[in-house]
């Protein structure tokens, strides 16, 4: 019962202990006690309980009941760090048992075998109890043998013998009550989906784990440990260090296991590494290596000491000492079976050759590399991000991009198993080496066409192709319309100057299940795709020149498309361009109130700063006609209109060449529909609407929705497929989750998760709004936000702004942008047109420059 229903054990075994029981029955209730406080509750009452128990047995003379406790206590002395007593009292009940108990018995010797990373001694012992649990047709224990061998063949990288024996498992589970190892057993498939690879299924599984578990009132540590895994394979590293670090601190809330502490430390330095921040994995990993050490668990031990080893290189303390100590945990984990063997011997390789020592790397390095024909695709990225620097150490430029085109096609097609853009997007951080040593062979080369494919075939990939429409889920619809409801009424009370610590507390909690929901959605498109061809691209220039920057080793290359050629250029420093991008948007920040044209100089100066950073001796080469602009995600932010040579040009800005040729070759949808959409509270009143309305005339007549009628779903179900949709409306930008970035619609917020969800976004989409055109850089060189939304779901063309603008300088310039519009021009060139016809004063000459168009219609 204490794993059926083990609230409902804790009491009956408390009211057994309260009646004067015999021995035997006595015994029994304080097992049951000390199971509860063991999984969920205080490693030392658990002790004390069992040690009574076994005491209360050994009175009643049952050698099986007494080795039954044994195995119980053994396995929690084991939890509790104290792995030679507990193998001594499992050792003691197996001999002391028989029969279907010593099977029994044996289970928990193999359970505790593999808590200790003891996994061929754990399979012994499972193989031997599984045929007399079997026989004497013990469903519940036979299937909790099952699923204990799967787990173990998951350790060992056999998914498929994993497999099997979950499904068995399974099978009997749903013949018997046991609601918490149902949990268990929907916990460990989302292991064994991981372990394959598909990493929506994994957390859709483990986020049913973690409701069951909710229900019966029983954290499961285990599955925190696991999500986290899953959470950094999904580029969610710093969520995982947080969920670890929390987990961390109930465990030691309640006097938990130690070996789940020493297991969720293990995790939160993996995660702190990931998420950059070196100093935090060596304090994790040092500290879950004296407690491996102590626990006498060398398996755990030793993948400690390799995420301790890659902390400290991460720290910048490459040294001898640390190959020869990556080479070894290599030589050990490799001993174990552990699939991270591979990891070790890049890591070796790695520091080996920082160090000159092409020797040693090489040795190294051939051993990782021979992960990259079989296996997860996490762990073939590992061989060919090995076999790459084995060409590179080599001198052989063109066995470094053959490895690093393998490597990202494995990840491309990894990538495109997930639905969200989100993971999508965060998964390419794995390819960010590949990516930068190919861009590095192909400048050594000397060739700029072949630097511009390496820099496309990495950049801005998840606008390669639309993310997956989240399913008609009635569920994830009740729950945005209940986030909307509550986010108005939250921004409400703001306004109003009220407390709101339970609006924004059940925001947040809204906010997670939406999340949690897209993150599930699986992908369905190959990533092997339209590839990016440099003369497809040139031939569609004309008298544009597209002009892509680069980065490398810090310093930004200007790579000049156009003329039937692709030139380079030398430009600044990355970071230097980074914080003369920040002064210029704290500029235009003051220069949208009126009252700062002294600032206006000191804006200008700091645009023809940045030209030199960023372009370099390439803005004397952009002739006269048009300039896309593209960017890494880093520099997003930059106003472009500001720089000198673009200012009056036709300029619009694109992720990347290929959005750029994808954009161009979008064919507006029929109907010529207009959308003018005016959201609650502008401080105009969004008075540029109503004098649009009458601008368009014709079968372009446009549709307008404002008050009541600008409610999210009539918006979205109008502008879905519309040829041109204007939304005036306050925009907010989410920097900590940037796919909550949104516009104020009359019943709440219009978020990007909402226009993922139309069939066709419009083709042509202005943002009359604050932040619209605010991104976030996560990935390799990826940006999230509303922009980067609307470009792969059949948007041709954005205009949006790049920092908060003054309402009422907005009404001219969209005014003009529409004039234009209507006389045939494209969107750049009627912005062009727009920043000429405004005032000369600062407030709407800093209004133009943040405004920038995006894409290509």
């Amino acid at each position: 019962m204490v794993f059926a229903a083990p609230n409902e054990a804790l009491a009956r075994a408390q009211g057994v202990l309260a009646s004067d029981p015999s021995p035997w029955h006595a015994s029994v209730a304080h097992q049951v006690i000390g199971i509860w406080q063991r999984d969920w509750g205080d490693i030392k009452l658990a002790l004390h309980h069992l040690r009574r128990a076994r005491d209360l047995a050994a009175r009643a003379q049952d050698a099986d009941r007494e080795g039954d406790v044994l195995a119980t206590l053994g396995v929690a002395l084991v939890h509790s760090g104290r792995t030679r007593q507990g193998l001594e009292a499992l050792e003691r009940g197996v001999v002391v048992s028989s029969g279907h108990t010593r099977a029994r018995v044996l289970y928990r010797r193999a359970y505790a075998s593999w808590v200790l990373g003891r996994h061929r001694e754990s399979l012994e012992d499972v193989r031997r109890a599984i045929p007399v649990l079997r026989q004497a047709e013990d469903v519940i224990w036979t299937a909790r043998a099952l699923t204990l061998r799967a787990t173990v063949h998951l350790a060992l990288g056999a998914v498929d013998r994993a497999d099997a024996d979950f499904a068995a498992a399974e099978a009997m589970w749903d013949t018997t009550g046991q609601e918490h190892e149902k949990a268990d057993i929907v916990e460990s498939r989302g292991l064994a989906a991981f372990q394959q690879g598909d990493v929506p299924v994994a957390l859709r599984l483990l986020d049913e784990a973690e409701e069951q578990y909710a229900k019966l009132g029983t954290p499961s540590f285990m599955l925190y440990i696991r999500r986290c895994e899953v959470l950094m394979a999904a580029g969610l590293a710093a969520e995982a260090l947080a969920e670890a670090d929390s987990a961390i601190g109930v465990l030691d809330g309640i006097g938990g296991q130690s070996t789940r502490k020493a297991e969720l430390l293990l995790v939160a330095a993996r995660a702190a590494r990931l998420a950059n921040d070196p100093h935090t994995a060596i304090a994790r990993a040092a500290l879950a290596v004296r407690l491996f050490a102590g626990q006498r668990r060398p398996w755990w031990e030793t993948h400690a000491r390799l995420v301790l080893i890659e902390a400290r290189l991460a720290a910048g303390r490459g040294s001898g000492r640390l190959v020869a100590d990556a080479a070894a945990v290599a030589e050990r984990l490799a001993s174990f079976g552990a699939p991270a063997a591979p990891e070790a011997s890049l890591l070796a390789g790695r520091i080996a050759l920082g160090l000159g020592w092409t020797a040693d790397a090489e040795r190294h390095l051939a051993v990782a590399a021979r992960s990259r024909r079989s296996g997860p695709p996490l762990a073939r990225m590992t061989g060919w991000a090995a076999q790459a620097l084995r060409a590179r150490a080599a001198g052989s430029g063109r066995g470094v991009l053959e490895a690093c085109r393998r490597g990202l096609d494995v990840l491309d097609d990894h990538r495109m198993t997930l639905g969200a853009s989100e993971l999508r997007a965060r998964a390419t951080a794995r390819g960010a080496e590949l990516a930068a040593l190919a861009q590095q062979a192909s400048l050594d080369s000397g060739g700029p066409r072949r630097l511009l494919v390496w820099s496309e075939r990495w950049r801005a990939t998840v606008l390669s192709a639309p993310p997956t429409r989240p399913p008609a889920d009635a569920a994830l619809l009740g729950t945005l319309t209940a986030f909307r409801e509550i986010a108005a009424r939250a921004a409400e009370a703001r306004s109003d100057g009220r407390p709101i610590p339970a609006l924004e507390r059940e925001q947040r909690r809204l906010e997670r299940e939406i999340r949690s929901r897209t993150l599930h959605i699986r992908g369905g498109a190959s990533g092997a795709e339209d590839r990016f061809d440099v003369g497809r691209l040139l031939a569609s220039l004309g008298e544009v020149r597209l002009v892509e920057l680069a980065v490398l080793d810090g310093r930004v290359q200007v790579l000049l498309c156009g003329g039937g050629r692709v030139r380079r250029f030398e430009a600044g420093l990355l970071a230097d361009a980074e914080i003369e991008a920040d002064h210029v948007q704290a500029g235009l920040r003051r220069l949208a109130h009126p009252g700062a044209e002294a600032r206006l100089p000191l804006v200008e100066a700091m645009g023809r700063r940045l030209e030199e950073l960023l372009l370099g001796p390439a803005a004397a080469h952009l002739g006269s006609g048009p300039v896309v602009v593209v960017p890494p995600g880093r520099l997003h932010r930059v106003p472009w209109a500001l720089l000198p040579s673009l200012r009056d040009r036709v300029l619009s800005v694109s992720p990347s060449a290929s959005s750029w040729l994808r954009a161009r070759e979008t064919e507006p949808p029929p109907g010529n529909r207009h959308v003018l959409v005016r959201g609650p509270g502008l401080a105009t009143g969004g008075a540029e609407v109503p004098e649009l309305a009458g601008l368009y005339g014709g079968p372009a007549v446009p549709t307008l929705l404002e008050h009541e009628d600008a409610r999210v779903p009539r918006v979205l179900e109008e502008i879905d497929g519309a040829t041109l949709a204007h939304i005036a409306a306050h925009g907010t930008f989410r920097a900590d989750s940037p796919l909550f970035s949104s516009l104020r619609m009359a019943d709440g917020p219009l978020i990007v998760h909402d226009f993922e969800r139309l069939d066709r976004s419009p083709y042509r989409i202005i943002l009359s709004s604050c932040d619209t055109a605010r991104l976030a850089s996560v990935g390799a060189d990826e940006l999230l936000g509303l922009v980067t939304a609307l470009l792969p779901l059949g948007t041709a063309g954005v205009v949006a702004s790049s920092a908060p603008v003054n309402d009422h300088a907005v009404v001219p310039l969209m005014l003009a942008l529409h004039k234009g519009l209507s006389a045939g021009l494209s969107l750049a060139e009627a912005l062009r047109d727009a920043r000429t016809a405004l005032p000369g004063d600062a407030l709407h000459q800093a209004t133009g420059w943040a405004f920038t168009a995006f894409g290509a219609a």
